[in-house]
């Protein structure tokens, strides 16, 4: 626990934290219907998450607490984006919407699964897996695909009556896009997961 917290007052870390710090006040504004300071708070924790790894790598900021703080945010956003959006198209009028809103549950599935997990391997002293390429594809995609829904989805988005409504067609292939790429994600993390309980068991 010592080296956890090492050199833990970074620029990457406090990123992360406002990250996390974000997702009560995006929720806020989501559900009060401000299009323009939900639209914001989510816009500012992509560009951060973005920038937390940039700014670690590039000044050598990487640190033991930023490989923990920075899945954690990413996953109590996802999951409450996808809560959120889940909620908002279970109640559409639409049928199709309706129906179409359970694909949100692939979303929340996998980042709990995925806590669960991380939280068992910390307890254990193991270390969950850096994102690899596969997790950035699908974090970037669900990021950039969310957004557009919350801000031009059909009958949830925000912007929709103000500039346009993304055709719903269009917006479901995206969302299973997405699915997919976090399915596959998930995926890759289970070889190097699976690797360090078999380390840890065969030890004993």
């Amino acid at each position: 626990m010592k080296d956890l917290f090492k050199g833990c007052w970074t620029v990457p870390n406090l990123l992360s934290l406002l990250r996390i710090l974000v997702i009560p006040v995006f929720a806020y504004f989501f559900i009060e219907g401000n299009a323009v300071l939900a639209i914001l708070m989510l816009a500012l924790s992509g560009i951060s998450d973005f920038l937390d790894g940039k700014i670690a790598r590039k000044f050598n900021q990487v640190s033991a607490l930023g490989k923990v703080l920075d899945p954690v945010a990413d996953k109590l956003t996802q999951i409450t984006l996808a809560v959120l959006l889940f909620t908002s198209f279970n109640n559409a009028q639409d049928e199709t919407l309706k129906a179409f809103s359970w694909v949100f549950l692939v979303f929340i599935i996998k980042e709990l699964i995925m806590v669960v997990f991380g939280g068992i391997m910390l307890l254990l002293n193991l270390r969950p897996g850096a994102a690899e390429i596969y997790g950035k594809v699908a974090t970037f995609a669900f990021y950039f695909i969310m957004i557009l829904i919350v801000a031009f989805g059909p009958e949830v988005g925000m912007l929709r009556e103000a500039l346009f409504t993304l055709p719903q067609t269009l917006m479901i292939i995206l969302v299973v896009v997405s699915a997919i790429l976090t399915i596959v994600a998930f995926i890759s993390y289970l070889p190097g997961t699976f690797k360090q309980f078999k380390t840890k068991f065969s030890k004993k």
